[in-house]
Parts: structure tokens; C-alpha cells; sequence
């Protein structure tokens, strides 16, 4: 009896995308818990250059839960400690900007950018973006006859956080910065004041938050083990016609 072919395995991430892929996922959750934690000390959002206990806030903590505060289970420390969240914040942060130059760096020069981001007109057409979708909805998320390529989605939602969200979630909390005041002022007034930014610098926050959910709820439904493994030795198996429409 014939034995089947061995399933086909392709060279998906270069090792610079699965470093950078690693430590923004660890440095954005322990930014994600620790900011949390920060927000804890006032837990109010404002727009414009100031904001206190006696301005108008267009958010506040107490709408989400029961008090004042994040309950500890979401935040790091899990204990109020601003002074410790702080510092974890700040380092975290540093990592994410510099692994996030360094990325763009080197995906510029190993062309990772142009070959596997670049959004060709043709993928914006509606058509496209229809049979996109319906194959997200059966549950296929590649090309057969380019297994390697990103589809549509998966280009403009890391392109988004690649090249807005990220930048602007640091740049945002630089403008917070006492001392990034003193020798960039311009950058406070782009955003339209240090609260404008602190609420920026939430939102954009939030929507990093919400691309992990979607992001580990897709990487679930393609088939956990393989895509980790892609992610951790850069090789992925082509799921055969037969396991995509199981």
C-alpha cells in the first residue's frame, strides 16, 4: 500500500520577525497590565492640556467596574503599587521602541515589508475583500496556490499595528513625558495637550488589546500548534484540502 506524501512544509517567519514577534507580545501584555495599573491612580480621561478630579472626563473606571479601580487579576502588580507598575511600564516600553526600530530596520533590508506587506490595489477591490471574507468565514486563511503570501486581513491589520498603532502608542506616552517635554515641546501639541494624549495613548492601547483577542482566536481556529510552531522555528505545514474543510 502507497504511503501518503509527508504534509508540505514551508520557511513562513525569518528569524528577525519571530524575535520582534516574541518580545512585543510579552513586552505589550506586561505594558497592557502595568498601564492598567497606572490608570488605577486616576482612573478618569480627559481631552486637552489639563485634567482633574473637577473636569468634565469623557471616561471613567467606575463605568466598567464595581469601583474606582481595575481589579488586580487584569493589572501588574496585582496589588495597588503605582511606584512598581511604573517601573515596569517604563522599561517594557523602552524594549517595545527599540524592537520595533530594529524590526523596521531589518525588514526594510531583507525586503519583508515589500514582499509580504505591500497592499497591491487590486486586494482593496471589492470583489476581493468579498472572497476574502468568505474564506475567513470557512475557515480557510491561506492561498493554495501561494501558501507563504498574507491574505488581505492579515496585511492591513499588522500593517495598522505595525505602522500606526505601535508609533502611536509610543510617541503618545513620550508626550506624557516631563522630560521629553522639555526637549521635543512640539510633540505635546500634536496631540493636543497632555491629556489628549494620556486618552490617545488608552484607546490606542485598548486597540492593541482587542487585535491580541482577534489575533489568538484566529491562530486557534488556523490550528494552534502549527501556527505557534511557524512562530518559533519559522516553518509551517500547508494544512491539506481535506483538514481545511473538516
Amino acid at each position: 500500500m502507497d504511503e501518503a506524501p509527508p504534509p508540505a512544509v514551508i520557511r513562513r517567519h525569518a528569524l528577525a520577525t519571530r524575535i520582534w514577534h516574541w518580545i512585543t507580545a510579552i513586552s505589550v501584555i506586561v505594558l497592557l497590565g502595568s498601564g492598567l495599573m497606572i490608570l488605577n491612580a486616576h482612573g478618569q480621561l480627559y481631552w486637552g492640556e489639563y485634567g482633574a478630579n473637577y473636569d468634565q472626563p469623557w471616561f471613567k473606571l467606575i463605568w466598567l467596574f464595581d469601583t474606582a479601580r481595575v481589579p488586580g487579576w487584569l493589572t501588574i502588580p496585582s496589588t495597588y503599587n503605582l511606584a512598581l507598575a511604573r517601573r515596569w511600564h517604563l522599561f517594557f516600553a523602552l524594549v517595545l521602541g527599540f524592537a520595533l526600530l530594529l524590526y523596521m530596520v531589518v525588514s526594510l533590508l531583507n525586503r519583508h515589508f515589500q514582499r509580504d506587506l505591500r497592499i497591491r490595489a487590486g486586494e482593496l477591490a471589492g470583489r476581493h475583500l468579498k472572497a476574502d471574507l468568505r474564506a475567513h468565514l470557512a475557515l480557510r486563511f491561506h492561498d493554495p496556490e501561494n501558501p507563504r503570501a498574507y491574505n488581505i486581513f492579515q496585511k492591513l491589520s499588522y500593517a495598522g499595528v505595525i505602522f500606526v498603532l505601535l508609533p502611536l502608542v509610543i510617541f503618545t506616552g513620550l508626550a506624557m513625558s516631563p522630560g521629553m517635554n522639555a526637549a521635543w515641546p512640539w510633540l505635546i501639541d500634536i496631540f493636543g495637550g497632555r491629556q489628549s494624549a494620556r486618552s490617545i495613548h488608552f484607546i490606542v492601547a485598548m486597540l492593541l488589546a482587542l487585535f491580541i483577542i482577534v489575533h489568538l482566536a484566529l491562530v486557534i481556529l488556523a490550528g494552534p500548534l502549527n501556527e505557534v510552531r511557524s512562530m518559533l522555528t519559522g516553518n509551517w505545514r500547508v494544512p491539506s484540502e481535506e483538514e481545511e474543510e473538516a
